[in-house]
């Protein structure tokens, strides 16, 4: 399968990106950009996150668990030299919910990050290390 996005250049650091026909600019911020979106790095970050949260959700779904509140939170370490790749990002999965299994979730995060989100495959490649925590809260 082959995905396609384009980037418009709309002056200065503007891009007016194109994503399955839903329009988002990236931009930078200060003297060279005009802040009027996200930087294309942490949407890197969001990506992973997105990825990552469809399957777990869906899963838990499948698996009878009541999950009242979701969500998802990514950190992402890069290196201290151009071109600052990342290096590590850490996953945090936030729950709340009634008698919530966490085997079962953990399960979920286990089939997400190893098997099923293709953004985790493609960091995990790139030589990215990922780590993950659960936080059930009250």
């Amino acid at each position: 399968m082959r995905h396609k996005t384009e980037a418009g250049w709309k002056g200065k650091m503007k891009f007016d990106t194109v994503v399955n026909g839903h329009h988002l600019f990236i931009d930078q911020a200060g003297d060279h950009g005009d802040d009027s979106g996200p930087r294309p790095k942490p949407l890197m970050l969001a990506a992973l996150a997105g990825c990552t949260g469809m399957d777990v959700i869906s899963l838990l779904k499948k698996m009878r668990q009541e999950v009242e509140y979701f969500n998802v939170i990514v950190e992402g370490d890069t290196e201290d030299e151009h071109p600052n790749a990342f290096i590590k990002m850490h996953v945090i999965y936030e729950f709340r919910g009634k008698e919530l299994d966490t085997e079962k979730i953990e399960k979920s995060i286990s089939l997400s990050m190893e098997r099923y989100c293709g953004v985790s495959a493609v960091y995990r490649k790139a030589g990215i290390e990922m780590t993950h925590e659960v936080r059930i809260l009250d």
